[in-house]
């Protein structure tokens, strides 16, 4: 199983759409059109941020054990990034302390259970890593109304304060093998060859 993470913005669900293609295997996406909660938490951080990130460890849980029966099954984002935005919403008070505890004894439970699958974690992570330019333009070009941070500076400091999370997160990350792309450089579309190259010469030098 391959596992995309990255910024909001970063284009995980155009590499999993890509990589499932190129490998013949199933992509599981985050839900986020059907998710009820996502909007409500933009508009209203501090009553939704710990509903939001409940919803999500569900689903990604869900997800993960469904995607871990194949080596080159693509997952947009898993269980192992998540505690990430739960932190940050801590650091910023939308979730306190109580709430925090709770969430991170659920997480260790669900992590147990996956300990306990015949395959336990992810072929490899790509962690897509661009400039914040790249991510905001990104996120304006995607134009999901309640993203915008237009007349929005909270919003701002919260993409802010996640960016430069990501990089401590990305190096202390100990599953799986992992690789980096620079999302400046590289182009899913645009460089496929290229960035399928990268992709299968990791995958085999993890396999062989």
């Amino acid at each position: 199983m391959i596992v995309l993470a990255g910024m909001i913005g970063a284009g995980k669900t155009t590499y999993t759409r890509e990589l499932s293609k190129w490998l013949g295997t199933e992509a599981f996406y985050e839900e986020v059109e059907d998710n009820p909660v996502l909007d409500k938490f933009y508009e209203n951080p501090k009553k939704w941020a710990f509903s939001l990130q409940i919803f999500f460890l569900n689903k990604r849980f869900a997800a993960i054990k469904k995607a871990l029966t194949d080596d080159n099954n693509v997952l947009d984002r898993s269980i192992y990034e998540d505690a990430l935005f739960t932190y940050v919403n801590t650091l910023q008070g939308n979730i306190d302390d109580v709430n925090f505890k709770i969430y991170l004894n659920l997480l260790e439970e669900m992590m147990s259970q996956l300990e306990a699958m015949p395959k336990k974690a992810p072929d490899l992570l790509i962690y897509l890593d661009g400039s914040f330019e790249t991510i905001l333009a990104h996120i304006k070009k995607r134009g999901r109304s309640y993203e915008q941070i237009d007349d929005n500076p909270e919003l701002l400091d919260y993409y802010k304060l996640l960016y430069s999370q990501y990089e401590g997160w990305f190096e202390k990350y100990d599953k799986s093998p992992k690789m980096r792309i620079d999302i400046d450089r590289y182009d899913i579309i645009n460089n496929k060859e290229e960035v399928f190259a990268l992709i299968e010469e990791q995958l085999k030098k993890i396999r062989e």
